[in-house]
């Protein structure tokens, strides 16, 4: 029997990268692998159970019944009634217990208080029951049950377990603690006595370290979330936006959970993608979240850049997708299997991220934020990756940039729309590689122009020849990418390998305002086509229109709503001059950050409604990183 992906939609997410805890609204971790519950560090579930429960004098034992859920990010409160256990029947509640949660990169802390408004003492017993599976994330996510490892003999009021991944040590004051009889569990217990009118309160600590770490917290100091969100409050007060303040202060907060580094260069933070699934580098989403936080911190970008610059591909190798002057795709612990795909730890498999490179670099030095020395010192990145673009990113010579898994085991499409279905032809047909994606060839263009500015600033050869391949790429561009249908222009989702247009009508097209590659009235007709009621949901752009075949609203690229992807269009539609086009998308994605808690998930349904997409991340980087566009397009940042 074929396993499901877990779901998410229910599931609270507290993250300090690379530490993440999975749990119910209750609070509760369960050992259950279709809920993906956990304490996981570093792509490993170092706790896969954490249950709390009060026992009675009486051996009545009480989880309590869950009422309320405070906090997000990094902290949550799990308040719970102990009805089963009051000692007299009572309309009000009389006793109660609440689960105070912190994460911190390595640290997860807990502190348990049973609170009691009777006149008399109540005499209990705390137990929290643990387990680990060491589960990886290539389990988790598949939904694979893995059994719990077998745990040490503690050792006074603390235990360890460990393998060759991770160390994970347990303490807790004042408790007892003991192993089941398979030795698969861990109990600590304490017993209380809670005051008449009292309460007491029990604390458990775990403390985890990264043996052979792969990623790490970021070593350089945070986003200074407040002091943004006061200036953008200042910016908007002739003209207050109610629902952004309380938006972006959340979005920002999650950011700042989520940058991590590398071992060797623990300053250079970059954006891990998101959590659970995919909190470590990867190369588009942390490139995009960089470039969509530029108005508010140009650090991020810098420690991306040089982070990035540092994994550029040196040699040519199919298995990985390796090439020399490509930006990586996704760096791992170990290999990663998705369906049919197997992953090596450090995967090439991106179209987009070089280029997308080349546009960060140029935008956060336009920014003030490279200085000269270091502009220096990314100058062979910048060289590989131009050369990248017209030496191996064009695979069949045909003047676009295009893709193809060479290895058979990795992702069938390397754009940002990575699913496998996601490439379709108006009539739902799934598109034969190569594929040349329409969005792509506008960063390609995008890229070697803004390339060959740093390069004459450089004082380097070669800006010339970008020059020219661009003004080729977009007159190709304009010959063999455009479709019509209903009397309406627009352009192609992409090239198919046998050259024909995948015309569906996607998202995908608003990428391309502002890159330079459409002419004023390409731009103007793009902006018209973006704005009609078969792309706008509503509450933000949907992927795929709804008159298209492939369409399915809670499809993973077919026609869901992604307010990154929203994000970027609005931000192209700024640039190039559209704003009156992006009114509807600001308002939508205003309306979302609300549906959806001020936590914008990695994707929901197209249909119009704020059904979650279940297998969606949340946080997600560049989901929070649209907070900072739709703010900036406000007015509220500069």
């Amino acid at each position: 029997m074929s396993r499901l992906h877990p779901l998410l939609h229910d599931v609270l997410i507290l993250v300090a990268a690379p530490t993440q805890v999975l749990s119910g609204a209750d609070g509760a971790i369960r050992a259950d692998a279709r809920t993906a519950h956990g304490v996981l560090h570093a792509d490993c579930r170092v706790i896969s159970e954490a249950t709390v429960t009060v026992v009675a004098p009486d051996g009545g034992e009480s989880a309590g019944e869950s009422i309320a859920r405070l906090g997000s990010g990094t902290a949550a409160t799990f308040t719970a009634l102990l009805r089963e256990l009051s000692v007299a029947p009572s309309p009000d509640p009389v006793l109660r217990l609440d689960r105070e949660r912190t994460v911190a990169p390595g640290t997860v802390t807990e502190r348990i208080t049973v609170s009691s408004v009777l006149e008399d003492p109540v005499e209990c017993l705390v137990r929290l029951r643990l387990a680990a599976d060491q589960a990886g994330m290539d389990a988790i996510r598949s939904g694979t049950p893995v059994e719990p490892i077998e745990l040490p003999e503690p050792d006074g009021g603390s235990v360890t377990w460990a393998d060759v991944r991770t160390s994970t040590t347990i303490t807790a004051d004042d408790a007892r603690l003991r192993r089941t009889d398979d030795h698969r569990t861990m109990i600590i217990e304490w017993p209380i006595t809670v005051p008449a009118r009292g309460s007491v309160t029990c604390a458990w600590r775990a403390e985890i370290t990264d043996q052979q770490p792969v990623i790490i917290a970021a070593g350089s100091a945070g986003l200074a979330v407040h002091d943004h969100v006061r200036a953008a409050g200042e910016r908007l007060a002739t003209r207050p936006e109610p629902r952004l303040g309380r938006w972006l202060e959340l979005a920002l907060t999650d950011l700042d959970a989520l940058r991590m580094a590398l071992p060797d260069s623990p300053p250079d933070a970059f954006f891990a993608a998101g959590a659970p699934w995919y909190l470590t580098l990867f190369g588009r989403d942390s490139l995009w979240t960089a470039r969509l936080l530029l108005p508010v911190d140009h650090r991020p970008a810098l420690g991306t850049l040089r982070t990035l610059a540092g994994l550029q591909g040196s040699k040519d190798d199919p298995e990985t997708g390796e090439q020399p002057g490509k930006i990586i795709h996704e760096l791992r612990r170990a290999t990663q299997g998705y369906g049919d795909s197997w992953l090596p730890p450090r995967y090439y498999g991106t179209i987009d991220a070089t280029p997308l490179w080349v546009c960060l670099l140029h935008d956060t030095w336009r920014a003030g934020g490279v200085p000269e020395q270091e502009l220096t010192a990314l100058a062979p990145a910048l060289t590989g990756a131009l050369s990248w673009m017209i030496d191996f990113g064009d695979a069949d010579g045909d003047g676009f940039l295009e893709y193809i898994d060479a290895s058979g085991r990795g992702l069938a499409n390397q754009g940002w729309k990575d699913s496998g279905d996601a490439v379709r032809f108006s009539d739902g047909s799934q598109a034969d590689g190569p594929v040349a994606l329409s969005e792509v060839q506008g960063y390609a263009y995008e890229a070697a122009i803004k390339g060959a500015e740093l390069l004459d600033l450089l004082g380097l050869d070669g800006a010339h020849r970008f020059r020219s391949w661009a003004a080729a790429l977009a007159d190709r561009f304009r010959g063999a990418l455009w479709c019509e249908r209903d009397g309406e222009r627009y352009p192609a989702l992409a090239l198919d390998g046998s050259k024909r247009r995948v015309d569906s009508l996607t998202s995908n097209i608003g990428h391309l305002l502002g890159t330079g590659i459409l002419d004023s009235d390409e731009e103007r007709q793009v902006a018209r086509m973006i704005a009609t009621p078969e792309l706008d949901s509503g509450l933000g752009l949907r992927t795929m229109s709804i008159k298209d075949g492939g369409y399915s609203p809670l499809s993973y690229h077919c026609g869901s709503v992604w307010p990154h992807d929203t994000a970027i269009v609005i931000n192209g539609l700024v640039r190039s001059g559209q704003a009156e086009h992006a009114t509807g998308l600001i308002e939508g994605l205003l309306r979302a950050s609300v549906l959806f808690e001020q936590r914008l998930p990695e994707l929901w349904s197209g249909e119009g409604r704020p059904v979650p997409y279940p297998a969606a991340c949340r946080p997600q980087a560049w989901s929070a990183a649209a907070a900072v566009t739709v703010a900036q397009a406000l007015g509220a940042l500069p």
